[in-house]
């Protein structure tokens, strides 16, 4: 799946349309998207950085269907060069030296550096130091296996191309 900031509307609305189903939530889907378009300012405000790993599986699970994985990818496409994205992507062919758990997020707060996952039913914090900097190992594990550059530009184009047929 699509990093959350990275998502554009549509994706998002089906991403949180299928887990207001799923779990039988109320239907807050409509917030949840303003709210998430809200958040995605922050790649353009000069103010902050990110290094996101997608794994190439992402770039073609289907969610919403192909006009709103065309429009995902072109999304990709068009944020790949901002100063403030250092986007990699994990072929699915690549050889790992650790095998990649559920999608985290590490940031950095006020209180300290936290990692967080979003799990089916909740989300999870850990903001254990030693547990943190395990998860830097595994992210930069990770990232030693991705593409980044033209090679995941290919990738990510590669994508655009089938969801286009």
């Amino acid at each position: 799946m699509v990093w959350g900031t990275l998502q554009t509307e549509a994706y998002a609305t089906a991403v949180l349309r299928k887990v207001v189903e799923f779990l039988g939530v109320p239907d807050d889907v409509p917030a949840g998207v303003a709210k998430r378009m809200e958040r995605q300012q922050v790649l353009y405000d000069g103010e902050h950085r990110y290094d996101v790993v997608l794994g190439e599986q992402g770039l073609y699970t289907n969610i919403g269907g192909p006009s709103v994985m065309r429009e995902q990818m072109e999304r990709l496409l068009r944020d790949f060069g901002l100063p403030s994205l250092n986007l990699g992507i994990l072929p699915s062919t690549a050889e790992v030296s650790v095998i990649p758990k559920p999608a985290f997020s590490i940031f950095e707060t006020d209180e300290g550096r936290r990692v967080d996952y979003e799990l089916v039913s909740r989300g999870v914090d850990i903001t254990e130091p030693s547990e943190v900097a395990l998860h830097d190992r595994a992210f930069d594990a990770i990232s030693a296996g991705s593409c980044y550059g033209d090679e995941a530009r290919e990738l990510i184009s590669k994508a655009l191309d089938h969801w286009s047929r």
